[in-house]
């Protein structure tokens, strides 16, 4: 499977869009002059073989443009939840009419929560052509349940980001399985529990790596390292994770520093990948593309 991290910011992006902290000035002065290559993160979306996307951000046109991805070929679309830096609706009025001609498959699919939903249905409403709106499909998707669609499978369960929604994701294609830990903080118990009783080791873990090396609280709604390695402790415990499985770490905020020096330390001593975009991963491979 190809997995490719077209965006790996928190909702903020990095630079973030207003601050002018020192990392984030820093940042743009290295831009102005040609530079920061890795370090500018846009907002999180990850695309599977082509043809599933987990989340849909703002930045969707920058990630099509930037690294000449065929976005009109994503059939399917899991949500996690229906902030806007995960799942920026009113792009999909753009999904077909005289604004996207000979697309690569007219119809898209998009899995959700009740308020993604609700979000859709509201970034939709005033702006929807009648030649768009049969090629978009919502459907709504709640915890603990197994979705089918081709020859994908999917199974949702509860992050803990917020009071009402978000899902995490276990994804499988072929025998082979991605497991999808953004946006969240600890892993719930009872999610812990349904991947333990689900029985299917995944080949790649995206871990929320929101704090970087900035300790948090083990209730943040979103992680840092000690909490990513207890994440993976915890999941190879329940025989989710072993030796074999990729850990990447994503979604990282401009409050944690995420410098090409912080994230090479994190691989030494975590073992994991950190990603950046653009990243792209054949399941199985050593090394990130």
């Amino acid at each position: 499977m190809k997995v490719q991290y077209l965006g790996t910011g928190a909702a903020e992006g990095v630079p973030a869009l207003f601050c002018n902290c020192e990392y984030c000035k820093s940042l743009r002065r290295r831009i102005a002059e040609g530079g920061g290559g890795r370090e500018v993160r846009s907002r999180a979306q990850i695309l599977l073989d082509g043809e599933l996307s987990i989340d849909f951000p703002p930045d969707a046109f920058y990630h099509t443009a930037r690294f000449g991805v065929d976005l009109s070929a994503v059939r399917y679309l899991l949500v996690t939840h229906s902030h806007m830096d995960h799942f920026y609706a009113h792009d999909f009025i753009l999904h077909g009419y005289k604004y996207a001609h000979a697309m690569t498959s007219p119809q898209l699919t998009i899995f959700g929560n009740s308020e993604a939903g609700e979000v859709f249905r509201e970034c939709t409403r005033r702006e929807m052509k009648p030649e768009v709106a049969p090629t978009l499909i919502f459907r709504g998707v709640g915890a603990f349940e197994e979705i089918a669609f081709d020859d994908w499978r999917a199974y949702s369960f509860p992050a803990h980001h917020t009071s009402r929604e978000p899902l995490l994701w276990l994804i499988e294609r072929g025998g082979t399985r991605v497991l999808h830990l953004t946006d969240t903080g600890r892993i719930p118990d009872e999610s812990m529990d349904f991947l333990k009783a689900l029985a299917r080791r995944a080949d790649l873990v995206t871990l929320d790596c929101t704090f970087l090396w900035e300790a948090s609280d083990p209730n943040a709604r979103h992680m840092d390292l000690r909490e990513v390695a207890h994440t993976i402790e915890r999941l190879t415990r329940a025989g989710i994770c072993d030796d074999r499985t990729q850990k990447v770490i994503t979604h990282f905020s401009h409050n944690s520093a995420p410098s090409p020096e912080a994230l090479a330390r994190a691989e030494r001593e975590y073992g994991v990948i950190a990603a950046y975009d653009g990243m792209t991963l054949e399941i199985g491979s050593e090394v990130p593309r």
